[in-house]
């Protein structure tokens, strides 16, 4: 089943808990509390290295972080973001 990555997005944000951001995705991986990451397809490569070290499915968004940004709703670059609770999202189904 194909899921709708920016619909499955903005539905988890609305309704179940999402961190955004490198810093805060990274926080969520240490404590064991991110059930996913979704990255921009821009995202810095160090960030990355970070991330992939962690066993936590991946989903690479398809655009830049100004695009994940504003698929998020958010006047922001966003390059990296966690999953905690998916809410009423299929998201956790994308990985």
């Amino acid at each position: 089943m194909k899921v709708d990555i920016e619909k499955a997005l903005r539905k988890a944000l609305k309704t179940g808990r999402v961190y955004l951001g490198s810093k805060r995705t990274l926080k969520a991986l240490k404590s064991g509390e991110a059930k996913l990451v979704v990255v921009a397809m821009n995202c810095p490569e160090d960030v990355m290295e970070r991330i992939r070290s962690f066993d936590v499915p991946v989903v690479t968004f398809n655009g830049t972080n100004m695009e994940l940004g504003a698929a998020c709703g958010k006047p922001f670059s966003v390059a990296a973001l966690a999953i905690l609770e998916a809410g009423e999202s299929e998201i956790l189904n994308a990985a």
